[in-house]
């Protein structure tokens, strides 16, 4: 059986890979910084920002989890064009990218499931959007090439919590005035990720969202009282223009609840933190457990 590669392998990747591993299969990791890999995965150093080639390995591979950000700035993604521009003539791969849910910007609240048209607000979004593009634009290109787009929402676990910053006295937008924000607990979002790679629609896109959505605010207050750290101090729409970074604001300037059905029904997805008070509290209990 040929190995599954993991390109991005970081914290998702890790998860990713352990899931793989527990169905029997090898993964083949690309990362840009050497370093060692656990379990007997094989890993192989690429800088997106500089490779032409696939590494010859790579090609070994016909499953492909994409999970490379794209860069900070511009409207486009060069990182992964400049991937599947070096991809082997022909068919034979499957690809699963992992996007954005900020691809449909501001909603004003509404309730959006995949057939909602992608609005980016953001230049966040809008890189995500044309990353997107491009994986469709590659795989029309050539006859057995399949993709699959995840638009995830924000991602947290034990250690993308901020704790740290609610340490040091973080400042939010008052609760009144932030929209809706959605989110999903990084070990759903890797099963979410296996699941479409097994039973994924070749050409289709999936929500990748715990369906129970709130606002900002409300997450940075439940992590507060849930950690015993405090309560982070409200500001009106001026004080935050002021006081807050501009892609901070870019996030509270939008407002959409993420429909989950898709992900549930047809990925057949079981969540196991279906609301935020799970995610928390298993996040409470790894670091713990160190």
């Amino acid at each position: 059986m040929r190995p599954v590669a993991i390109v991005g392998h970081g914290g998702l990747g890790a998860l990713v890979a352990a899931r793989e591993r527990a169905a029997g299969r090898s993964v083949l990791g690309l990362a840009r910084r050497p370093r060692e890999m656990a379990n007997g995965d094989v890993f192989i150093s690429c800088d997106l920002d500089e490779a032409t080639a696939w590494p010859a390995s790579l090609t070994r591979c016909c499953e492909i989890y994409y999970f490379v950000p794209p860069p900070e700035t511009g409207l486009t993604d060069p990182r992964l064009e400049r991937f599947l521009a070096a991809c082997p003539p022909g068919g034979g791969y499957r690809l699963v990218l992992v996007s954005t849910t900020a691809v449909y910007g501001d909603a004003g609240g509404a309730w959006l499931d995949e057939q909602a048209p992608a609005r980016p607000d953001s230049d966040r979004g809008r890189r995500r959007l044309a990353a997107e593009q491009a994986l469709w634009r590659w795989r029309r290109q050539a006859p057995g090439r399949e993709a699959v787009v995840l638009r995830v929402a924000g991602i947290y676990g034990p250690r993308r919590l901020p704790l740290e910053r609610l340490r040091q006295g973080m400042v939010v937008l008052d609760e009144s005035l932030a929209g809706f924000s959605n989110r999903i607990h990084e070990a759903d979002l890797a099963t979410a990720c296996v699941a479409a790679m097994r039973r994924g629609g070749d050409g289709e896109v999936y929500n990748v969202s715990d369906g129970n959505p709130s606002s900002m605010t409300d997450y940075f207050r439940r992590v507060a009282a849930h950690f015993g750290l405090p309560e982070p101090q409200m500001l009106d729409w001026d004080e935050a223009r002021q006081r807050l970074s501009p892609g901070l604001l870019s996030y509270l300037r939008e407002s959409r609840r993420i429909d989950n059905r898709k992900l549930r029904e047809q990925l057949g997805v079981q969540l196991r933190y279906p609301s935020l008070d799970e995610g928390l509290a298993a996040c409470a209990a790894a670091l713990e457990d160190g």
